[in-house]
């Protein structure tokens, strides 16, 4: 057993008879009575105190402290009594990511985790206290996938504990946690009469935004950093590497999320918009740190600004442009005098993507593409969002059937040679009359 007990009310002393003998301490019958102590991978002393009659409890944990070395598991106490919101701290400060989800991640952690577990300390964390936890954040008034979102915010924070040895192992891990549960919320993509609508509602200079987005379907940060050097129209292609974020308030220039710049293509529809746009409209030098407020001044020639030939500040457009916009077209109600808009987030310029994605599944691009296109992490991403909008295979066999036989089909019994449905084998004249499909007139 590692390390040793010490009984510190009774000493061991020499006897007249030169044998040793038990006698009390000054410490006799008052405190702990019994002190395991051991010696920590650290090279350092260690010790934990126990009352009188608990010698077997300090024996075992003695027992335990040694298999937890010998299994690499072992956490310095005074690690373990550091708290959540102590280590989360420390944590936030050694991110490396981009300012603005290092932001948001603080923001999560202090809103929703902090006010719940921040003062726990890291040694005492159960499954237990997660799972309380999780049912906490689903009672909260928040979107599943926000509370999603701040559940793997704490697991992040609980598995960099384990590396860094304040914890044995992450809680979160084991099997009775469940992250909070995500309701089954489909993306229902506008109509295009409804994209029209909210189209002329907008003032002239930002209309041409709408065609972009229901067209190239970029998100509202690379519409407000669009430059014109990015749009060629000589080969029909919109090169994506910039948008426009706010950090704390301070407008940056960015990569786009995730740092994927991708070639999107320009619809003529769109080109010729993004055309009288830059006629009616000049593009305006906008000079902006790079990624961070304190970052390198870098200028971009932007196509979309305010009238007052700034950047386009999205609080300020989507309260006094898009929301009344939406009203105009319908998708929300107008407010009462002096109340404002409700709501919208459904109808964000994010319902523009949407669309966008819809068009192109529903006429048969394939999800890889789609994905590229819309700038996600990967073909699986956009698989979860937009499943549900592509043609099920019941409807594809349909117009594969429909379009064959309305090319091959004539009048009158025959033998067709049909290919891809079925092959190559060919079919008895019943079977085409079955699938015939109806002449006009007949």
């Amino acid at each position: 057993m590692a390390g040793h007990i010490q009984d510190r009310w009774y000493k061991t002393a020499t006897g007249p008879d030169g044998k040793p003998v038990r006698q009390k301490t000054d410490r006799h019958g008052t405190g702990m009575r019994y002190r395991a102590r051991y010696v920590g991978p650290d090279g350092t002393e260690k010790s934990r105190s126990f009352p009188d009659r608990q010698k077997r409890r300090a024996e075992e944990w003695l027992a335990q402290t040694e298999a937890d070395m010998l299994r690499g598991q072992y956490v310095d106490p005074k690690a373990g009594r550091v708290t959540f919101q102590q280590y989360a701290e420390r944590w936030l400060t050694g991110q490396t990511t981009d300012p603005t989800t290092r932001i948001a991640v603080e923001t999560r952690l202090r809103l929703h985790a902090f006010p719940n577990i921040g003062s726990r300390p890291l040694g005492a964390f159960r499954p237990v206290h997660i799972r309380e936890f999780v049912h906490a954040l689903e009672k909260a008034p928040i979107a599943g996938t926000y509370a999603r979102t701040i559940y793997a915010n704490v697991r992040a924070v609980l598995s960099a504990a384990v590396d860094d040895g304040y914890l044995a192992r992450n809680p979160c891990s084991a099997g009775s946690v469940r992250p909070p549960a995500v309701s089954a919320g489909r993306v229902t993509p506008w109509l295009p009469v409804q994209v029209r609508s909210v189209r002329a509602a907008l003032p002239e200079r930002y209309r041409a935004m709408v065609d972009v987005g229901s067209g190239c379907g970029l998100r509202q940060g690379e519409i407000i950093g669009l430059a014109e050097d990015a749009v060629h129209f000589d080969s029909d292609t919109l090169r994506v590497v910039t948008q426009v974020k706010l950090i704390r308030g301070v407008a940056v220039f960015a990569p786009p999320k995730g740092n994927k710049e991708r070639d999107v293509p320009l619809p003529s529809c769109v080109a010729v918009a993004l055309k009288r746009h830059i006629e009616n409209h000049p593009p305006v030098d906008v000079e902006l740190p790079w990624q961070r407020p304190d970052g390198r001044r870098v200028t971009r020639r932007l196509l979309f600004t305010n009238s007052a030939r700034g950047i386009v500040w999205r609080s300020n457009f989507n309260v006094q442009e898009w929301k009344p916009a939406l009203a105009a077209a319908g998708l929300i109600p107008r407010p009462q005098a002096g109340k404002p808009y409700a709501s919208a987030r459904e109808h964000g310029m994010h319902a523009l993507r949407h669309f966008y994605a819809s068009v192109l599944l529903d006429a048969g691009e394939s999800v890889k593409a789609v994905s590229e296109y819309l700038g996600h992490s990967d073909p699986a991403m956009t698989l979860r969002v937009y499943a549900h909008l592509m043609p099920t295979s019941r409807e594809r066999a349909r117009r594969a059937v429909d379009q064959l036989l309305q090319q091959e089909c004539t009048p009158g019994p025959k033998v067709l040679q049909l290919t891809g449905i079925w092959g190559h084998r060919p079919l008895r004249t019943a079977t085409v009359r079955r699938l015939r499909v109806s002449e006009p007139g007949g």
